[in-house]
């Protein structure tokens, strides 16, 4: 899957697919500070809410599926970290570092997108103010949870909080691509979707297996 999209990324970009590199030894201050990143613990950020302004156009659909898809996959790729301080199976290890690189290919995917059209915008992250503090109220109940617990629980909170993250990109990905007019990413986005839900499943199943 992760191939497929650094193929796709190789077709939108000339500029040389960039690896993000993690330091095997990291300290737990560092950790924690990018736990303050919402969507590595609740698999969603929540987006800064906006003033309401009358003279400005209201934002398309595409735009704000592509702005909020591409935030998550953007803190989905960092998931991964988790294992640094955490020990999981070998089998959800193996799982968590695939959905960390699918989800870097598809935000590098989006961001090609963004350089090419200058239509597309990705920092469209308009939500009412509710929803911004409720989603803010999950992340910071799903930090204290992933830093405390270990071993099953731990492994079955990461699992619950990625079926979120990742039923939300997959259907992010299929809204966004059913309002492109370019057939190109459109094909682009229904393969995001498809991987994103490849994704959920495993993650769902595995889910499964150890509540049993």
């Amino acid at each position: 899957m992760a191939l497929r999209l650094s193929r796709l990324n190789q077709k939108f970009t000339r500029e040389p697919e960039k690896q993000n590199l993690m330091m095997a030894k990291i300290s737990l201050p560092l950790f924690a500070a990018m736990l303050a990143f919402a969507g590595v613990l609740a698999g969603c950020q929540s987006p800064k809410a906006r003033a309401p302004s009358g003279s400005s156009a209201a934002p398309s659909t595409r735009n704000n599926c592509y702005s909020l898809l591409h935030q998550l996959l953007g803190e989905q790729k960092d998931v991964s970290i988790l294992r640094f301080i955490k020990k999981e199976h070998p089998a959800l290890k193996n799982l968590v570092n695939r959905i960390a690189a699918n989800s870097s290919a598809g935000a590098q995917l989006l961001e090609a997108f963004a350089r090419r059209d200058p239509s597309i915008i990705l920092d469209d992250l308009e939500l009412p103010a509710g929803e911004v503090s409720t989603r803010q109220a999950i992340a910071s109940t799903k930090e204290k949870e992933l830093l405390t617990e270990a071993g099953d629980e731990f492994e079955l909170s990461l699992l619950l909080t990625q079926t979120e993250a990742l039923s939300y990109a997959w259907h992010l990905a299929k809204v966004a691509g059913e309002n492109e007019s370019d057939p190109d990413r459109a094909r682009a986005l229904a393969g995001v979707s498809e991987d994103m839900e490849k994704l959920y499943r495993e993650v769902f199943a595995m889910l499964l297996a150890k509540t049993k």
